[in-house]
């Protein structure tokens, strides 16, 4: 990470860098205006992770900077939240004192929400007796007159948990209000403001669907749960068990009764619709009654694999959200065979660095 790059007063001229090279990138396909979601130039990131310096009686937050080929202080953060900024100094002042919370603690990471609750995971090179958790949970109660916190210690094989692994991000998404269960060590979107509009970017080209809507990558159901008022059902598929379980509660927690999540990958899946296999997890669930006609995909870096790509092209409207615009480009040069690019979007999930989140949506030529 480029700390130095990191100056709010740039934060236009960078994004503009951005928009260019997106359009130039995409220049052989047929799109549409870009649409540019920008980002808060500062406290835009809800979640932070950091290591620890032990430094005598001293004892401090640090990052490597790239660029200098060396670990950089943190006292803060400037990417990082309010919530986690305001968190930083008074955890590290209760922290110094306490030998025993401080021995062998080599990073802390944080994960806050726009809403107000923030948790604290504490990881170390040692195992954690009771004299720890005694500390521990003192940690959490002198913290929580402040804070609205709950606390996690970290060591090989051990993770103990104080009150909640979990926070509940409350996200107003189009006029509505909408919860997210958010576990520690799991994907969520990193910039809360930037995924509202992610969100509501979706909502609006799909505005207009029939039918049903099937989801790969779904994650913690962050856009099946928005998008759901678009479709009269969705089938949505993540194969990671924390994720999947967020999902439950969210389906549960937004009373969303159109939305069912299957635990399996979108590989799988494919498999699965091509009718090359058979799977247990899809015991009871009668796949030719949807009338899937849009698909959503928001894959990882190394984008969709080619049978996903056929399987996505079968479909008349695409969504398609990318981390990566080059894998995105290799994606499309197959998918614009048979759907055109009707919308175009670069959301700044990450300022000051060159990552790029995207979105388009196709469409059936």
């Amino acid at each position: 990470m480029n700390l130095a790059a990191m100056d709010p007063t740039t934060y236009d001229v960078q994004l503009e860098t951005k928009r260019v090279k997106l359009t130039q990138l995409f220049a052989d396909f047929d799109t549409p205006e870009l649409e540019t979601f920008s980002s808060e130039p500062a406290h835009y990131r809800m979640r932070a992770e950091f290591r620890v310096w032990h430094e005598g009686e001293d004892l401090y937050y640090y990052m490597f900077d790239k660029e200098l080929n060396s670990k950089v202080r943190c006292d803060q953060f400037l990417p990082a939240s309010e919530l986690i900024n305001k968190m930083m100094p008074a955890l590290v002042e209760l922290l110094k004192p306490n030998t025993i919370l401080r021995h062998r603690l080599f990073q802390i990471d944080f994960l806050s929400t726009l809403s107000g609750e923030i948790l604290v995971s504490l990881l170390y090179h040692k195992q954690l007796d009771s004299e720890w958790e005694q500390q521990a949970k003192i940690l959490k109660q002198t913290l929580s007159t402040q804070f609205n916190v709950n606390l996690i210690g970290r060591a090989r094989k051990q993770k103990i948990i104080f009150d909640k692994d979990f926070v509940v991000e409350s996200l107003n998404v189009a006029g509505k209000q909408l919860q997210y269960h958010q576990i520690e060590n799991s994907f969520t979107q990193p910039n809360g403001k930037v995924s509202v509009k992610m969100l509501e970017w979706a909502i609006d080209v799909t505005k207009n669907s029939t039918g049903d809507l099937l989801e790969l990558y779904c994650g913690n159901g962050n856009f099946s749960i928005a998008l759901a008022q678009n479709f009269d059902r969705v089938l949505a598929t993540e194969l990671a068990k924390p994720s999947v379980e967020s999902a439950q509660y969210n389906i549960k927690v937004n009373q969303v009764e159109n939305l069912q999540i299957i635990r399996m990958s979108a590989e799988d899946f494919t498999e699965a619709m091509a009718k090359k296999r058979s799977f247990r997890r899809l015991e009871g669930i009668d796949l030719d009654s949807y009338n899937c006609n849009t698909i959503f995909v928001d894959p990882p870096r190394a984008g969709l694999d080619a049978d996903t790509v056929k399987l996505v092209q079968g479909y008349e409207r695409i969504v398609y959200i990318s981390c990566n615009p080059h894998t995105l480009l290799d994606n499309l040069a197959e998918l614009s065979k048979t759907h055109k690019i009707t919308r175009f979007a670069l959301f700044d999930q990450f300022p000051y660095t060159d990552h790029m989140e995207s979105g388009v949506f196709l469409e059936k030529r």
